[in-house]
């Protein structure tokens, strides 16, 4: 039987099958009884004073020879002539819906209000460069959803709600790179990810699927029953969609479906969320502090950090960290400025950036009562314009050095940024909600004090983060997963609030849709 062994490697032996072989007969097996050594899993220890790489191998002898090839992740047939279920939103709850539709003989049909990945390019030079918005196609509207061009990282604690073994192998087997399967916490990159999401679009695509780029949910028939889907297409078009089943996959910044949905009277429901800023530091920085080095090993990958204290009974927190990234423009409408974080597959960037931001309840909303279940809507809405109302009229976003953020002064100056739109000093002490920036200037004293070296004048406070997640959920049965007054619609992904990154709403597309074959199929 295969041995399964804890070890360690300095970064400088990473790659080396030689130091892996050493290193496993230090634990007590000769080399000459050592066959194949396969990783299982790879983290990275920084605790010491030399970081290392921890790793959990596989052993196998030479007699039982190499280790068997992996089943096909994937058992796909033709579905061409299947009974037809509709799929709204084809990021990542959309399409791995539609992949798991396909493998239990279902003909997924995806709407896509965006463009596919490559015409995105277009529309994120358009708010990079001259900040124009497009309202349909932009970093959260697109093939790939919000997650293609904002990093690809596949990290979730969510490992109980599905197969996300299945997720990550269906990932590699369209182009990713296998380190996913062994990596503590996976990345693609959003320079990968898009050729990945166009290798699943072909794939859905050959055995009998369909996906339409520039056609927007716009209206819908329902009577106790979701009867039909009223759809507009990029001509202006408009037609009526009948299938067994609708998947609504729609992704955390689709306001007009929550509001499509209530105007028919399906009832939604407010959610806790997060709203914050995304800080910046330079990346030689963050690797100084954690991982002790003048200058970073070749061999050790950018450093990350994870943050999280407790302000006046809220969560302050890092969210989305992304070492050697870019923040990026991530408006989904003219007239407001929303920031997020991205990073390219080599991580080699010159700068850290994360989301820091504040756990809002519902009982924070009361200002925004008035708003009934969309008060958390409301509340986003007010700060995204109040962040735009204080700029030029651009993406420019409004930015302060941490200090000053601290001290509730103007910054008379600002560091150097990735952001492509530029920064502009602005008061954001003002410009966020008072409760929301106490709680910031407090949480990230205490995350100086906890890492030792954060708190300072090289880093950029840009405003503001506040598409953490969605702050409506679209209800559904725990069983049947079908929204319990409107039967044949499933919400799904994080749009619905059930899901929160790639991963996770990969693997609520795979549940969603088996519960739809089952009630399909009988």
């Amino acid at each position: 039987m295969p041995t399964t062994l804890e070890i360690k490697l300095p970064p400088a032996e990473l790659h080396d099958p030689e130091a892996l072989r050493r290193a496993v007969s230090r634990k007590g097996i000769s080399e000459q009884r050592i066959g194949e050594v396969i990783v299982d899993r790879r983290s990275i220890d920084a605790r010491g004073s030399h970081p290392v790489y921890r790793l959990r191998v596989e052993v196998r002898s030479a007699e039982e020879g190499p280790a068997p090839e992996a089943p096909p992740t994937l058992s796909l047939r033709d579905v061409s002539d299947a009974p037809p279920v509709v799929v709204v939103g084809c990021g990542p709850a959309g399409m791995f819906a539609a992949l798991e539709l396909i493998e239990l003989g279902l003909r997924p049909i995806l709407l896509e209000r965006g463009r596919d990945v490559r015409s995105r390019r277009r529309s994120l030079r358009a708010i990079q460069q001259f900040g124009e918005v497009d309202p349909d196609s932009n970093y959260c509207f697109g093939e790939g959803g919000a997650g293609t061009y904002s990093d690809g990282k596949l990290y979730t604690r969510s490992l109980k709600r599905g197969n996300y073994l299945k997720a990550l192998r269906t990932l590699v087997d369209h182009g990713a790179q296998a380190d996913i399967l062994i990596d503590a916490h996976p990345h693609i990159g959003s320079n990968k990810l898009p050729q990945v999401v166009a290798n699943m679009r072909e794939t859905i695509l050959a055995h009998g699927g369909e996906i339409r780029f520039g056609h927007r949910l716009t209206d819908l028939e329902y009577d106790q029953d979701l009867r039909a889907l009223l759809v507009t297409d990029d001509f202006g078009s408009t037609y009526r969609l009948v299938a067994e089943a609708y998947i609504l996959a729609t992704g955390h910044s689709a306001r007009d479906v929550y509001h499509l949905l209530d105007r028919h009277g399906i009832r939604l429901e407010a959610k806790p969320f997060a709203l914050g800023v995304r800080i910046e530091h330079p990346q030689s920085l963050i690797d100084r502090i954690q991982y002790g080095q003048s200058e970073r090993e070749e061999n050790l990958p950018a450093s990350s950090y994870k943050l999280v204290t407790q302000v006046k009974e809220r969560g302050v927190f890092s969210f989305c960290m992304c070492p050697g990234g870019l923040v990026v423009p991530a408006a989904t409408a003219p007239g407001e400025i929303v920031v997020n974080g991205m990073s390219l597959s080599r991580r080699d960037s010159p700068y850290a950036n994360s989301g820091t931001v504040v756990a809002v309840e519902v009982e924070d909303l009361a200002p925004y009562a008035a708003a009934g279940v969309f008060a958390g809507l409301a509340f986003q809405e007010a700060v995204e314009r109040a962040m735009f109302a204080s700029g030029d009229g651009t993406q420019q976003a409004p930015a302060q050095r941490l200090p000053d953020f601290v001290a509730g002064k103007i910054s008379r100056d600002l560091p150097a940024s990735s952001y492509i739109p530029g920064l502009h000093t602005a008061p954001l002490h003002d410009l966020l909600p008072a409760g929301i920036y106490d709680r910031l200037r407090q949480g990230v004293q205490d995350f100086g004090r906890k890492m030792r070296g954060y708190f300072t004048a090289e880093a950029n406070v840009i405003g503001v983060e506040s598409r953490t997640s969605s702050p409506v959920r679209i209800p559904r049965d725990r069983h049947s997963y079908q929204h319990p007054e409107a039967a044949s619609l499933y919400p799904c992904g994080e749009g619905a609030g059930f899901a929160g990154g790639i991963l996770s709403a990969a693997m609520d597309g795979q549940n969603v849709a088996r519960a739809v074959a089952a009630k399909v199929k009988g």
